[in-house]
C-alpha cells in the first residue's frame, strides 16, 4: 500500500509541476506582450521544457525524502516541508530561467519569482493534502494501519493493549498478537490477543505476520533481556517502541505528535535528516575520489617503501563486517610482517612485534588506512562511522555487550567518535569501552558531528598520535 501511496504522490507532483509551468509561461507571455500567448505553449520545445521541469521537481522531492511515505505522515509537517523545499527549488529554477533569457524585463523579476512560487506551491500542495488527508482518515477509521505485535505478557502488556484499543482516534496499530518472554503463558492478555510464540520465534513471527512495529512491554524483572530483544530486531527494518518510564518523560525522550495516540518511546533508528544523508553520501564519494587523486604520488611512494622494507603485498585486505551484518574486504597498507596472523585472529597493541618499523610510522599517522578510501568509493564504508570489526571479535563482544549489534545499523567509517576519543583497542574489554562513544555517535549523527570528528582526526594524523 505504501508503494501505491508513493505512486499517487509522484503522479500528482508530475501533473502539478507541469501545470504550474504551463500557467507561469502563459502569464509570462501575456505580460511580455506576446500576441498569441498560447501559440508558443503548444510546440514541441515547450512540451519538452514542461517534461524537464516536471522531472526536475520529481528529483528535488525525491532526494529530500518526500516519497519515502508511511501512514504516519503529519499534514502539518508536510505543509512545512512543501514550503521549505518549494522555496529552495523555485530559486534554483528561477536562476535557470534567467540564464536562458526567458525574462527580459528587469523590473518584474520579483513578481515572476513570487508567481512561480505561488503556482508551484499551490498546485502541488493541495493535491498532496487531499491524498494525505484521505490516508489519515482511513488510518483513523481502522481501514489502514501497520501490523503490530506486543512483546510481553503481563500487566504492562495488558495495559498497553487496552490503551491502544481505547484510543479515541486510532493511530494505526493493527495488533496481530503478543510474544512472551518465555514459554506459553497463562495470562489475561490471551483473552484479547492471540499468543504468537516466544522470543525464539520472533524472526519467524515478524516475517509471517509482516510486522512493521514492535512494542516492548517488559516487566521490571525482565529488563536484562531488553538488549537481547533489540539486537535481534536490529536488521528487521521495523519500528521498535517501548513503554516510557517517568525518567523518560523527565529527560524529554518521549516524542509525541498525535494528540490522541498512546504515548510510547521510540527506540532511535539512527537516521540523519534525508538531506543530510544525501549530502553525507555525496561528501563521502567526492572527498574519497579527491584524496585518492591528489595523494596518488604520495601513495605510490608509500607502496615502494613498503615493498623495499619487507616481503609481502603492499595492500593488505581483510574481511570486516559492514552495514546490516554484510561482510566486505577492507583494504589497508600492510603494516605488519608478511603472514603475521596465520592462525587465530589477534588484536594489535602499541608494542606489537608483528608491526614493521615503517608500519609503526604509518599507524602513528594513520597512513595505513588511506586505502579505506577505495571502500568508501565502493559504498562499503563512509568517511565517518563506527570502525568495522572482524566477525571473530564481534562474536566475543556480543557475549558481553549484545547492544554492539546496533553499530551495524550504519555504514562503518574510516574514522569514528570512538577512534578519536578512545583510540585503538588492544583487547575485547577496551573494545567494549570504546563502544560507548560509538553508540553516542549513533544517537547524535549529523553533518556537524562528522565535520568535528574529521577535524580531530586530521589533528591526530598531523601530531602522529594514531597509536
Amino acid at each position: 500500500m505504501t508503494r501505491r501511496l508513493s505512486a499517487y504522490y509522484i503522479i500528482s507532483d508530475l501533473i502539478g509541476s507541469a501545470a504550474a509551468w504551463f500557467l507561469f509561461s502563459l502569464i509570462r507571455n501575456r505580460i511580455s506582450g506576446i500576441t498569441d500567448p498560447f501559440g508558443s505553449l503548444t510546440g514541441s520545445s515547450f512540451i519538452l521544457s514542461a517534461i524537464i521541469v516536471s522531472l526536475y521537481w520529481l528529483v528535488i522531492y525525491g532526494v529530500t525524502g518526500f516519497y519515502s511515505v508511511s501512514f504516519k505522515r503529519s499534514r502539518l509537517a508536510e505543509l512545512a516541508y512543501t514550503v521549505v523545499i518549494t522555496t529552495g527549488g523555485v530559486f534554483i529554477q528561477f536562476f535557470f530561467i534567467l540564464s536562458k533569457g526567458l525574462i527580459t524585463d528587469n523590473t518584474l523579476y520579483l513578481y515572476f519569482l513570487e508567481t512561480l512560487f505561488i503556482l508551484q506551491f499551490t498546485i502541488t500542495y493541495f493535491p498532496r493534502l487531499i491524498i494525505t488527508s484521505s490516508t489519515a482518515n482511513k488510518v483513523h477509521r481502522g481501514i489502514l494501519g501497520y501490523n503490530t505485535i506486543i512483546i510481553g505478557s503481563n500487566g504492562k502488556a495488558l495495559d498497553i493493549f487496552r490503551k491502544i484499543r481505547e484510543e479515541k482516534i486510532p493511530s494505526g496499530n493493527i495488533l496481530k498478537g503478543f510474544v512472551s518472554i518465555g514459554l506459553q503463558p497463562e495470562c489475561d492478555l490471551k483473552k484479547h490477543l492471540p499468543w504468537l510464540g516466544n522470543l525464539d520465534d520472533l524472526p519467524k513471527i515478524i516475517a509471517e505476520h509482516k510486522v512493521e512495529e514492535v512494542i516492548l512491554a517488559i516487566e521490571g524483572d525482565e529488563h536484562e533481556i531488553i538488549g537481547e530483544v533489540i539486537s535481534s530486531l536490529e536488521f528487521s527494518n521495523i519500528t521498535i517502541k517501548a513503554i516510557p518510564s517517568l525518567k523518560d518523560y523527565l529527560t524529554g525522550r518521549v516524542k509525541q505528535s498525535a494528540i490522541f495516540g498512546t504515548p510510547l518511546l521510540e527506540i532511535s533508528e539512527y537516521k540523519m535528516p534525508v538531506w543530510q544523508s544525501i549530502l553525507k553520501r555525496t561528501m563521502d564519494y567526492t572527498l574519497a575520489l579527491f584524496f585518492l587523486l591528489i595523494l596518488s604520488p604520495f601513495l605510490a611512494l608509500i607502496g615502494i617503501i613498503i615493498k623495499m622494507t619487507g616481503k609481502g603485498p603492499v595492500i593488505y585486505s581483510q574481511e570486516r563486517i559492514g552495514k546490516n551484518g554484510k561482510p566486505f574486504m577492507m583494504y589497508k597498507f600492510r603494516s605488519m610482517h608478511d603472514q603475521a596472523e596465520k592462525d587465530i585472529p589477534l588484536l594489535s597493541s602499541r608494542s606489537d612485534p608483528r608491526v614493521t618499523l615503517f608500519g609503526r610510522f604509518m599507524r602513528k599517522h594513520r597512513i595505513d588506512e588511506i586505502p579505506n578510501l577505495v571502500n568508501v568509493l565502493k559504498g562499503e564504508m563512509s568517511l565517518v562511522g563506527p570502525r568495522p570489526e572482524r566477525e571473530f571479535f564481534i562474536n566475543l563482544i556480543v557475549k558481553e555487550a549484545p547492544h554492539f549489534m546496533r553499530l551495524l545499523k550504519v555504514k562503518p567509517g574510516i574514522t569514528s567518535w570512538g577512534q578519536v576519543k578512545y583510540g585503538y583497542a588492544s583487547n575485547v574489554g577496551q573494545m567494549i569501552e570504546r563502544l560507548e562513544y560509538d553508540l553516542l555517535y549513533l544517537e547524535n549523527m549529523s553533518l556537524l558531528i562528522d565535520l568535528k570528528i574529521m577535524i580531530y582526526t586530521i589533528l591526530i594524523i598531523i601530531r602522529g598520535k594514531g597509536v
